[in-house]
């Protein structure tokens, strides 16, 4: 079994997105979505500090200061693409005009709570930023995140221990292991790593999960 690394876990996320949505990239992991998007798909990211048509990394020396997405990395602008104030990006988000958030995560919980500002640590530095809009604001929520804590332990819960986000708002989980869809009736595989089979997924992951018949 070989894990997929970041950039091959933005490239798997990417080729889920339709043509023509409207999307979120939040701080950190997703941010790399924006480097792998289909050739010749538009699609068009938001980012909540006021850009509409985000496009991917600037080529190294051309930086502009001026052009940063809501982690305050370097970003480039595509064609026909805008700057507005911060209200009214956040109208957009708690006003529902965004098809897709792309969220990392500290935690998911069967019933698709996401805990992802906060680890409930006494030195642990709150940074909600704009998370908990975004995941009741956007259509659909997919979490990008590592399996596995670097303790080994699930980061897929029964229920979250750390501060939730928001309650059963998340749509769809991918990890370096699995990409998963939160339902009604539980968690359902939708597809698995390279060498990786259903009973050690569910196994590593210490929840029910259910088989899809196009899983491997």
């Amino acid at each position: 079994m070989k894990k997929l690394d970041r950039k091959q876990m933005a490239a798997r996320v990417a080729r889920d997105i339709p043509e023509g949505a409207y999307v979120n990239l939040g701080i950190g992991l997703p941010t790399l979505v924006a480097d792998f998007l289909p050739k010749g798909r538009e699609i068009i990211l938001h980012s909540e500090n006021g850009i509409l048509g985000v496009g991917p990394k600037p080529a190294p020396g051309e930086e502009d200061d001026d052009l940063i997405n809501a982690g305050k990395e370097p970003v480039t602008l595509l064609t026909g693409g805008a700057y507005f104030h911060h209200a009214d990006s956040f109208a957009m988000i708690r006003g529902r005009h965004l098809d897709f958030a792309i969220l990392g995560a500290f935690q998911v919980s069967v019933a698709g709570d996401l805990a992802n500002w906060h680890t409930g640590g006494a030195d642990a530095i709150p940074a909600v930023g704009g998370a908990m809009d975004l995941a009741v604001g956007a259509k659909k929520v997919l979490v990008m995140m590592e399996h596995l804590t670097k303790n080994g332990e699930s980061k897929i819960v029964e229920r979250c221990t750390y501060p939730l986000t928001g309650a059963r708002c998340v749509d769809r989980i991918y990890t370096d292991l699995a990409v998963i869809d939160v339902k009604a009736d539980g968690l359902h595989v939708v597809d698995m790593v390279e060498g990786l089979d259903f009973q050690e997924l569910q196994r590593l992951s210490g929840v029910p999960l259910k088989k899809l018949a196009t899983a491997a």
